[in-house]
């Protein structure tokens, strides 16, 4: 009689591999995007003053109402160009080129600060093994 005690050795191994983005990165994203979502508030306000939209509109009075506070340090640079019922608010093409440089140094400043841009890959081996003996 041979001795019964078998072992199997089923071995698996999974490799999880991840992405990891600097924090650096985010942030320089996050940044473009606030300072982006600004601009084109103000960029809307422009094309809505130039074409004499009704500012009793629900969606103008909306614009209107979040581009002010953007709007603000910039108001009183220049006076406005009306002809035929449409104004050219030189103000907000200020607005939106200061918006823009300050958005390029903030950016600027992350990668002087800490010049990592390179996204990290990060990989972790799992592994099981079984071992069956049978009786």
């Amino acid at each position: 009689m041979v001795n019964g005690h078998a072992v199997s050795s089923d071995r698996r191994s999974q490799v999880h591999t991840e992405v990891r983005s600097p924090i650096e990165a985010v942030v320089e994203r996050v940044v473009w995007f606030v300072f982006g979502v600004i601009e084109v508030l103000i960029a809307m306000r422009f094309v809505l003053v130039l074409l004499g939209a009704n500012a009793q509109a629900g969606f103008v009075k909306f614009v209107y109402g979040v581009s002010d506070v953007f709007m603000a340090p910039f108001a009183t640079i220049f006076g406005t160009q009306r002809v035929e019922g449409a104004t050219f608010e030189w103000s907000a093409l200020v607005a939106i080129a200061i918006y823009a440089l300050v958005a390029w140094g903030i950016v600027a400043l992350l990668r002087a600060v800490n010049p990592r841009q390179r996204s990290q890959t990060v990989e972790r081996v799992e592994s099981d093994e079984d071992v069956v003996v049978p009786q």
